[in-house]
């Protein structure tokens, strides 16, 4: 099995940084599409939301990374456009009002966890693409530093209610592993910046990658499944892998909104 995730690591990292670096943005935009399609199709199965009602949402998932890639400026107009029709359909097609809130609030959940912080990560490739690499090349960083820290030396759990296997020693690994990417990336693609701001920033975002983290296996112990799912062979599913910069991603937008402001005040 680690075999496995190291070949497919091995395929899929040199095509997603060619892709995420040298294609227009509205590649991008059709990337982070797909990704949520999937991401959001995971977590409704996860929760046994089948049918119209589930198709439907995934499209309005869709729609709300849609509008932030051609007006991100209505990013709010069509998140409240989306769960009113989220709303109004259970109205329609169920006529029975019993567990109403419940059947409503699942779906608006799903959408504000996976589309609406998605489309942060189309705001940060307006600004750069190379600032997506340094998002999911340090928390990817973060999360690999993480499991082998955990694994060799973790004894004392995090949060064993949530996450069973994750230790204190995997946090502090994590926190490690965010700084060493972000300084590793910052020699590579953002040279822009100092090794002392990236370094803050990777620890930040190593950090917000085990909030992410903790968030999903939260959500996958309340639904009872062990991964969100198989599509992606010895990983899991889409969710398993973005679950990390879903957080870091708008953390990381608000950093970088500070530093232009920063830098123009200078």
């Amino acid at each position: 099995m680690h075999f496995k995730r190291l070949i497919v690591a091995a395929v899929l990292l040199p095509v997603l940084y060619l892709y995420i670096m040298y294609l227009p943005q509205k590649y991008f935009f059709l990337l982070m599409a797909a990704v949520g399609l999937l991401a959001l199709s995971e977590f409704y199965s996860m929760y046994t939301i089948e049918g119209f009602f589930k198709y439907a949402c995934i499209i309005f998932g869709i729609s709300v990374i849609g509008v932030s890639y051609a007006a991100g400026g209505y990013l709010l107009d069509g998140i409240v456009i989306a769960v009113m029709a989220i709303i109004v359909m259970r109205l329609l097609l169920r006529r029975d009002p019993v567990s109403a809130l419940s059947d409503i609030s699942l779906p608006i959940v799903g959408l504000l966890y996976i589309p609406v912080l998605l489309s942060f990560q189309i705001r940060i490739r307006n600004m750069g693409p190379e600032w997506i690499v340094f998002l999911y090349a340090t928390v990817w960083a973060s999360d690999s530093m993480a499991y082998y820290i955990g694994k060799g030396m973790g004894k004392r759990k995090l949060y064993r209610e949530v996450s069973p296997n994750k230790t204190v020693a995997g946090a502090a690994g994590s926190l490690m592993g965010g700084a060493a990417g972000a300084l590793f990336l910052k020699v590579l693609v953002v040279q822009q910046i100092h090794a002392s701001t990236a370094l803050a920033v990777g620890i930040i975002l190593g950090s917000i990658s085990i909030i992410g983290d903790l968030v999903e296996s939260m959500f996958k112990r309340d639904a009872g499944v062990k991964d969100s799912g198989g599509i992606i062979p010895g990983h899991g599913g889409i969710l398993d892998k973005i679950d990390g910069s879903l957080f870091a991603g708008p953390v990381l937008y608000w950093i970088l909104i500070m530093m232009n402001k920063a830098s123009d005040h200078l």
